[in-house]
């Protein structure tokens, strides 16, 4: 008799829907020195009675424990094994069902979902189980992700990915600089706020003719017309609109309205140079990498317009996934990931941050968060091209190191040690998941590869040179501002609903 046995368990019977499966008997977890496994009481299920409501997805390239363990880890309530070691009962079919085709048994129980995962035994021929409890709903996504080696990215917009003016925001800052410049004494310090004001002016300019005229002239003289994008309902409820938009490539500025029918709801948009190169290594090859959200402080209809013109074909989020992929945060609220994921459609293990920002973040996930110079096209123009490699570019990089490090740390030690996982072992024997976290650089550092090419290859997959990129710190000098210059040029995001 092995030492399961020996230990006292709780006679349950289990059901598939209404039909009874038979006896089983519910063990506790044997306690462990590991101080990330707390003492866990025997599980009582309801009257005694395990009610499976259906079977998980089959988990193709993983193992079930090894999709449990990275996500919700640690997280296994009790063991279950059969009283009886009949190979024709349903209880014994049920078990080589789950065993074989890699699926587990799911229970529901209020918020949580108990996954039975089938495991081979040293010594008995009995259908025996590990209970993971974990979130509602959480265990599919997080599968669909680890099976197609993909993670999760969240990023923010303005000033990271984008910087935005409406002409308020652009009287504002202009404003406020030039009585700056009228109290200045230092000459260099003039010169450089004046040329920041000659840059806010010719794009004011630019915004002005646009929202009198649907016209702007190009760098070379040359009168550029809207051009009117129908942009596609996201509901049956809503009606489609279409927005007069003006896209000069060649200054990767793009104008547009975000009430087609309210010229002062016009907006000058500057895209970060290198946004294509991030944006094309996410989706590479027709595989994709990372699923995509945005989480911001801006108005929703601002947000989705700003995303609208950053992913114009729909190939990062899908249209029917716009509205909960597009998270708003009200002003003076923490960004969270768990705010984030709210649908349960991943897991915040699964996922890194890009943002300029920090201090926005809870702080549970700001060790998930790549930090980025902000975008300062007004302020510092040469900061994204002194650089030997774009900032965006630094990003690609390091999303491509996160996933591909990952992916080595699952596939070599959670994956290889599930395999060799047996029902007798106990949870320390459960290897630690990888996590995103591990693989962050801090926020005031940065990656580049070591020829300083933004032009680097990404391969397909996680092996080879995508785990084994050699990766070196480099720290851009970024002109330090203080901090009521920080107060006058932050965006007036209230102006931009």
């Amino acid at each position: 008799m092995n030492q399961q046995k020996m230990r006292a368990g709780v006679k349950s019977v289990m059901y598939h829907g209404d039909t009874c499966l038979g006896e089983v008997e519910v063990f506790p977890v044997k306690n462990s020195n590991n101080s990330h496994i707390v003492n866990r009481p025997i599980f009582r299920f309801p009257n005694n009675e395990i009610r499976i409501s259906c079977l998980s997805p089959a988990t193709d390239r993983c193992l079930p424990h090894s999709v449990l363990q990275a996500f919700a880890p640690f997280s296994v309530r009790c063991k279950i094994q059969a009283t009886s070691s009949d190979k024709t009962s349903p209880l014994h079919t049920l078990y080589l069902t789950c065993f074989t085709e890699r699926r587990t048994a799911v229970v529901v129980l209020g918020h949580e979902e108990l996954h039975m995962v089938a495991l081979p035994s040293r010594a008995e021929s009995f259908p025996c189980f590990w209970c993971f409890f974990v979130p509602i709903r959480l265990f599919g996504p997080c599968l669909g992700m680890l099976n197609l080696r993909c993670l999760a990215i969240v990023f923010d917009l303005d000033e990271t990915l984008i910087v935005a003016n409406t002409m308020k925001s652009f009287e504002d800052r202009i404003e406020g600089l030039s009585i700056r410049i009228d109290a200045e004494d230092d000459p260099l310090r003039v010169s450089g706020m004046s040329a920041e004001l000659k840059r806010y002016l010719e794009d004011k300019v630019l915004l002005k003719q646009y929202i009198e005229t649907n016209t702007v002239n190009d760098v070379n003289g040359r009168l550029i017309t809207v051009q009117n994008e129908e942009v596609r309902p996201l509901t049956t409820s809503h009606i489609p609109i279409v927005r007069p938009v003006i896209r000069l490539q060649e200054k990767n500025i793009i104008l547009t309205r975000i009430n087609p029918e309210i010229r002062d709801t016009s907006v000058l948009v500057r895209l970060r140079p290198a946004w294509e190169d991030l944006r094309s290594y996410l989706i590479a090859k027709g595989r994709r990498r990372f699923e995509v959200y945005v989480c911001t402080m801006a108005e929703k209809d601002y947000a989705l317009e700003m995303w609208r013109l950053l992913d114009p074909e729909a190939h990062l989020i899908s249209p029917t996934h716009l509205l909960d992929r597009i998270v708003c945060v009200k002003s003076g609220s923490k960004k969270s990931l768990e705010n984030v994921f709210q649908m349960g459609t991943c897991h915040p293990k699964l996922s890194m941050v890009l943002d300029d920002r920090l201090n926005v973040w809870d702080i549970n996930d700001q060790q998930r968060v790549h930090v980025v110079p902000p975008f300062q096209p007004y302020y510092s123009p040469q900061a994204e091209t002194t650089n030997a490699v774009p900032v965006l570019c630094v990003a690609r990089n390091v999303a491509c190191n996160v996933r591909g490090s990952f992916f080595k740390e699952f596939d070599d030690n959670l994956l290889r040690k599930c395999f060799n996982l047996h029902y007798e072992d106990e949870l320390s024997d459960l290897p630690f998941p990888p996590d995103t976290s591990d693989y962050i650089l801090s926020e005031d550092t940065y990656v580049v590869n070591e020829n300083g090419n933004k032009d680097i290859t990404i391969p397909d997959g996680v092996n080879g040179v995508e785990t084994e990129k050699k990766l070196i710190p480099f720290k851009p000098k970024v002109q330090e501002k203080n901090s009521e210059e920080v107060e006058i040029l932050q965006m007036d995001r209230s102006s931009l609903a």
